[in-house]
């Protein structure tokens, strides 16, 4: 028997206690079985064996077979890997096809969709409004947006903290119906809203941690209703723009700069992998509409993890991570913390990303993927990032849980 693939919708949820629906095959080519290739950086090497501003020939060996041994074995049609550790080196690869019918190579300066690392964007935005002094963390959501269940007693706190018990409405069944069988649709932000607001809610705000796009949706539309403009633009100048990421954008619509690789799922009707490149993100909005490329990526992981564009006392509230239920994974304001490593991953039908930061190192590691098709019933980014940290930071694994079946 197949299972829904609602609660998937949102794999970027780092945490989702999950129904997953059954691995499909990505259909293979003759480019899938691309082996690692340097885009980035050269293969250049000095006479002691080091890479020209990168690890050592024998740890960039390392690395090439970690990530091509997980790449095959779950499947996933390319990988584009950008690590930076400061006075170690640095790898910049990729590998597999951004095509599976043309054979295309992945190639690590594409545009990508981030799903779920916008909630890092929005949240960042909010606190902005926190800093100006327009809004207050522990202002109730019932303030700024009606109509929400319990509202009185959710506080934005909550939400960016995915603590509020709201339901999520990615795991509404009309919604997953509505959403598959026609993934052009254009949704609005309270359009979707609602279907999660059909649901009770599933705990007294504050009381635990359940991951939801929810919580997202909404905060998004406090930013609108302070600011009196579109969070896609308030993300642009107040975020965007002071952070120079100059390739990252929250589309309107099923909108994809090129270049960019085809990305693919099984959370279909059939449960059969398709092409997801064109669908439309709108019924992600703040949640997980928004689009970038590795460069930018690398440039927001320190960014955000060490909170250079609010205050001082804003950030150490961002970082204030609470238990998850899932050892090891702590989440605080629209961020998380999985062995050490500060950032947030993202997951969309076809795509997923991780861009995370290692203070005590200062290292960086930002991953992009083309399928968002679980294996084993883990994530793929996170498959590939263990394998990564498991070498180069082996006393700070990125380990995310296996979701429950």
């Amino acid at each position: 028997m197949r299972r829904t693939p609602s609660r998937r919708l949102f794999a970027a949820a780092i945490l989702v206690a999950s129904v997953l629906a059954p691995m499909g095959a990505v259909p293979a080519t003759a480019g899938t079985a691309g082996t690692a290739a340097s885009l980035a950086v050269g293969d250049r090497h000095d006479q002691d064996g080091h890479q020209a501003g990168g690890f050592s020939r024998a740890m960039t060996a390392r690395l090439d077979k970690a990530v091509e041994k997980v790449r095959r074995e779950a499947n996933i049609p390319g990988v584009a890997v950008g690590l930076w550790m400061p006075g170690k080196g640095r790898y910049v690869r990729a590998s597999g096809v951004a095509d599976t019918t043309t054979g295309q190579p992945m190639s690590t300066d594409l545009y990508t969709r981030i799903g779920s690392e916008t909630k890092t964007f929005t949240v960042t935005a909010l606190l902005k409004l926190v800093d100006d002094g327009r809004i207050r963390l522990d202002d109730p959501i019932s303030r700024y947006v009606r109509g929400v269940p319990n509202g009185h007693r959710i506080t934005l706190r909550h939400l960016a903290e995915m603590r509020s018990g709201l339901f999520p409405y990615t795991e509404d069944p009309d919604f997953v119906r509505d959403l598959l069988s026609d993934p052009g649709r254009s949704f609005g932000q309270r359009e979707v809203l609602a279907y999660g607001f059909k649901h009770r809610n599933t705990f007294a705000p504050g009381k635990q941690f359940q991951y939801c796009n929810s919580n997202l949706v909404l905060l998004g539309l406090v930013i609108e209703k302070v600011t009196g403009h579109r969070v896609a633009d308030v993300i642009h100048k107040r975020v965007l723009h002071p952070a120079h990421l100059d390739h990252t954008l929250f589309p309107s619509g099923p909108e994809f700069p090129e270049p960019h690789a085809r990305g693919y799922t099984n959370q279909t009707l059939s449960g059969k992998v398709e092409d997801s490149t064109d669908w439309n993100p709108s019924w992600a909005g703040a949640a997980g509409a928004m689009i970038s490329n590795m460069h930018d990526l690398r440039r927001w992981a320190k960014t955000v993890a060490t909170g250079t564009l609010l205050s001082p006392e804003t950030q150490k509230q961002r970082l204030r991570m609470l238990p998850t239920g899932h050892p090891g994974t702590s989440y605080g304001l629209g961020i998380f913390k999985s062995g050490g490593w500060i950032g947030h991953n993202g997951s969309i039908p076809g795509y997923e990303s991780v861009t995370v930061y290692l203070p005590s190192q200062k290292a960086t590691l930002v991953l992009l993927l083309n399928t968002d098709i679980t294996h084993d019933g883990q994530e793929p980014s996170s498959l590939v990032a263990r394998a990564i940290t498991e070498i180069v930071t082996p006393k700070n694994v990125y380990d995310r849980p296996v979701p429950p079946r």
